[in-house]
């Protein structure tokens, strides 16, 4: 249950985090949201609503967490959800959440709508604008924000095909070396039969 969570400073003026804040179009970025507790009771579920456009690939598992997924009708995740299997984020700790998704091709910003679930039943919505007590995350989707630690569909491909034209050429390489042995050894056999 430790593990992931660490001692947090300042936890009056935390909010719940979606980072990184600009992404590039079309990338499969890693996300990380960070959850502080604010109460004086532990954090049991923590709900994420995917923003428009934006489409889950993956999760990494935590420790001591549950993951549940929604769908819509074309079967695109619309919420994930963590629900904690022990006790929770416990006051002065936060959790750290990371997962892969796929942004939209064309430029914009993503809002990372977050609803925090406490102990006692109470639920914080950051819902709100940046300038609202209980602001959501955004992510701006610009070109500008390429770099390498984002990797487009296309790079993907690429890189895909880039793998296999390589593993091609091995095999051929290997293929002809193989070849070539035996026709060595042919050769030393003839050579060997005509002194004889």
């Amino acid at each position: 249950m430790l593990a992931g969570m660490f001692l947090f400073a300042g936890v009056a003026s935390a909010h719940v985090v979606v980072t990184p804040s600009t992404s590039a179009p079309g990338a499969w970025e890693t996300y990380t949201m960070k959850v502080p507790t604010e109460k004086k009771v532990p954090t049991v579920k923590v709900t994420l609503k995917m923003p428009k456009g934006v489409q889950l690939e993956s999760y990494q598992p935590v420790q001591g967490w549950n993951v549940k997924l929604t769908k819509d009708s074309s079967g695109k995740v619309k919420t994930i959800t963590w629900t904690a299997s022990g006790k929770g984020i416990g006051v002065g700790q936060f959790q750290q959440f990371t997962f892969v998704a796929e942004n939209p091709d064309k430029a914009g910003s993503a809002a990372w709508n977050a609803f925090q679930y406490y102990k006692d039943g109470s639920i914080v919505e950051w819902t709100g604008n940046e300038k609202s007590d209980t602001p959501h995350s955004i992510t701006k989707i610009t070109k500008s924000a390429a770099t390498s630690n984002t990797l487009t569909a296309h790079d993907q491909q690429k890189s895909s095909s880039s793998t296999n034209n390589e593993n091609g050429s091995k095999t051929i390489t290997l293929t002809l070396s193989i070849i070539a042995i035996i026709l060595s050894a042919l050769s030393l056999i003839v050579s060997f039969i005509k002194r004889k």
